[in-house]
């Protein structure tokens, strides 16, 4: 039995540029090779493999299933006896693959433009996810049970022409739509920003969820806060469930207590610590969503129409500039951000936050494997989803929609 290790070794995926829509059939293949799904992946994945066995010398025969089936010494493999199906779209680094392959799920598909996230999705899953959502030939996507998606919120109106879901043709959500349209899954299953409530008056959630019903789904939403299911960061997200017969009671979930980000610090590592002036705040107020902040880097940012005294203070997209004491939550790590610059106050002193104090407080496994610089992490697990959240919904759905057990 030949190791994903060995394997990905002898094919230089960690220098792989042009040939990633081959490894991505190929990967798809190796993970389905006992199910009927293969025969999506399985042609493709053939031709590259002869183009390619010339140079493994792991094996003698020529043919792919000579190393079937494959040792999977990967961080987090597939469930051996999985009783769903799902398929990951904008799958980033793989927020939704961790729990719902940790509840029984087996991932059929999963799709993922970015190019760096698609490296650490692989490095983790042994799956290398196929890349932009808008060029991939639908008939590849396999039947599933769940479809997931943590889609880009785009800008979209459905202009009184009510046209169905052709109206938001030109954006991302539509591809999701069309595969919805063919697949039919049992359970869509989409979450975005907090701000997709509100967004062009309301009425580009208003047209998600009319499109939804126009395909068959009963739609459930709800904003949920990763802080209710214990992570120590105020990280606010909606979630969209769609059923073809029963509405998702998301009253159901089972929630935590909120934790402090203190109790998820590492205890030693290299710290960053503020050296430019700040200023402290003597009395340091717990704000209902949790956070505590405690005092602000003296640089001023803002000058004109500002009352006196919050010269220092920032507004969202400069956030960076505040320092929030670990005796409460964190804010929402932004997806924009690529150098780190979250302050803490903690044991008296100001530093950053670590990279594996950012993925922490997601949810991310100790073992998951980082990879790429500093900024890429950033920004990866910035436009992640939070794991335990994700994990709870997916209990749920579970039981409610597909009517198998915890």
């Amino acid at each position: 039995m030949i190791k994903y290790s060995k394997l990905r070794e002898k094919l230089k995926v960690d220098s792989l540029n042009a040939n990633s829509e081959d490894l991505a059939f190929f990967t798809h293949y190796l993970h389905n090779h006992k199910n009927g799904v293969s025969k999506s992946y399985e042609k493709k994945a053939k031709e590259y493999f002869q183009v390619i066995n010339e140079n493994l010398d792991i094996i003698c025969e020529p043919e792919i299933q000579a190393m079937l089936p494959i040792k999977w010494d990967i961080p987090f493999p597939s469930s051996e006896t999985p009783d769903f199906t799902f398929i990951d779209l904008f799958a980033g680094i793989g927020g939704f693959r961790i729990p719902l392959q940790e509840l029984g799920g087996n991932c059929v598909f999963s799709s993922e433009f970015n190019y760096h996230a698609q490296r650490a999705y692989e490095l983790n899953f042994g799956e290398f996810p196929f890349g932009d959502i808008t060029k991939i030939n639908i008939d590849i996507v396999p039947k599933h049970d769940i479809l997931c998606a943590g889609f880009p919120c785009q800008p979209f109106s459905i202009s009184g022409k009510m046209k169905g879901f052709e109206d938001t043709r030109g954006t991302l959500i539509y591809h999701v739509f069309k595969i919805i349209e063919k697949h039919e899954p049992q359970v869509v299953f989409l979450e975005n920003v907090k701000h997709l409530v509100y967004h062009d008056n309301k009425r580009t959630l208003a047209t998600i969820i009319q499109h939804l019903e126009e395909l068959g789904y009963i739609v459930s939403k709800k904003v949920l806060n990763a802080s209710d299911f214990g992570l120590p960061q105020n990280r606010e997200r909606i979630i969209i469930i769609g059923h073809k017969k029963t509405k998702f009671d998301f009253s159901k979930i089972k929630k935590k207590s909120k934790s402090s980000l203190k109790n998820f610090l590492d205890k030693d590592n290299n710290f960053e610590y503020l050296e430019e002036s700040y200023t402290i705040l003597e009395d340091q107020k717990v704000q209902v969503s949790g956070l505590v902040f405690a005092g602000y880097r003296n640089k001023t940012i803002r000058k004109a129409g500002v009352r006196p005294g919050t010269e220092h203070l920032s507004r969202v997209h400069k956030q960076p500039n505040r320092i929030y004491s670990t005796e409460g939550v964190h804010p929402a790590l932004p997806s924009q951000e690529s150098s780190g610059r979250f302050w803490i106050w903690h044991e008296n002193k100001v530093r950053k936050l670590t990279i594996q104090e950012c993925y922490r407080i997601m949810g991310f496994p100790q073992d998951f494997k980082l990879l790429n610089n500093k900024a890429e992490l950033y920004k990866q697990i910035g436009n992640s989803v939070a794991i335990p959240m994700i994990k709870s919904v997916t209990e749920q759905i579970k039981i409610q929609l597909l009517k198998k057990e915890i």
